[in-house]
């Protein structure tokens, strides 16, 4: 796990020096960076995180790395991330509270895999992901929104409190996705491309037993989440679709400030391509400006 931290901030450092050379005004700015040695932290990939006063907050994911390709043995739900975790980086602490202590619905959606998520302020949303489900007695991709409050559930672990009134929940079949990617500009929220799929994975194709469903959202959904702290719902919802280049899922995107000032997002690689078995390419200029486009199409 060291060296995975040390991965990842040696990755930020490689994003800001693209977006700093690519500025029309490049500043000066230094980086330093310090390996640091924490124990007890879980092993986990795909999960949700959120912070607050220097902690993390790790939900959901999984615990045995590359899935395995059959399909009796792959996406176990005997390796789903059960726990919510505390990480206290600056004490070295780690904290964990198990979820099955919340509602059924919760519960199953928190421990899939690929969950899209965006932090705002203190509130975490968290949207679908991929996971076996008991009650559709099979493995399912989820249409929830959760909303978590980051500091009173933190709190609640770290003091081993009950969790449960921290979380909040709503069905929406519109957000029924997983492997996309969730961000906000000003007030509204995109859910960019990722994909619905339900049964078990199997390499052979969906019509080998057993079989599968698998539709990608090839979509840029555009919508408000509206949250009084009780009440949870979404509204001026509205989705550009371009199956030819929003096709993808598994990626990584970013903001970005483009050569004329305006704020957008730029999609990095994903899986899989259209008309062939490839990822896309890493980098495309091209890509960055039909995201500028797609978001100002859904703008107007």
């Amino acid at each position: 796990m060291k060296t995975t931290l040390k991965a990842l901030f040696v990755l930020t450092v490689s994003i800001n020096s693209v977006f700093n050379a690519m500025a029309q005004t490049p500043e000066d700015f230094d980086i330093s960076i310090q390996e640091i040695t924490l124990d007890d932290i879980p092993g986990l990939h795909s999960f949700v995180h959120a912070s607050f006063d220097n902690k993390w907050l790790l939900i959901g994911g999984r615990t045995d790395g590359l899935h395995q390709r059959q399909p009796f043995n792959a996406f176990l739900a005997s390796y789903n991330n059960v726990l919510a975790y505390v990480i206290d980086p600056t004490n070295n602490m780690t904290y964990s509270a198990p979820l099955n202590t919340l509602p059924q619905a919760v519960y199953e959606q928190l421990q899939s895999t690929n969950m899209q998520f965006e932090q705002r302020d203190s509130m975490l949303y968290i949207i679908g992901g991929y996971g076996y489900s008991s009650t559709q007695a099979d493995h399912h991709t989820y249409d929830k929104l959760c909303a978590v409050n980051v500091p009173l559930v933190m709190n609640a672990i770290i003091n081993g409190q009950a969790i449960a009134t921290h979380f909040r929940q709503i069905t929406d079949t519109r957000l029924q996705v997983t492997g996309g990617y969730l961000d906000r500009l000003d007030d509204f929220y995109y859910l960019a491309g990722g994909q619905k799929f339900e049964g078990r994975y199997n390499p052979m194709g969906p019509t080998h037993g057993p079989g599968f469903v698998q539709v990608y959202t090839d979509a840029i959904k555009k919508f408000k989440i509206n949250d009084d702290g009780v009440n949870l719902s979404i509204s001026e919802y509205s989705a550009w679709t371009d199956a030819d280049n929003l096709h993808r899922r598994d990626y990584n995107m970013c903001p970005q400030v483009f050569a004329n000032g305006e704020s957008g997002f730029t999609i990095f690689s994903g899986v899989f391509q259209p008309n062939v078995d490839l990822p896309w390419p890493i980098r495309s200029i091209w890509w960055k400006r039909v995201t500028r486009y797609a978001m100002n199409s859904i703008n107007t």
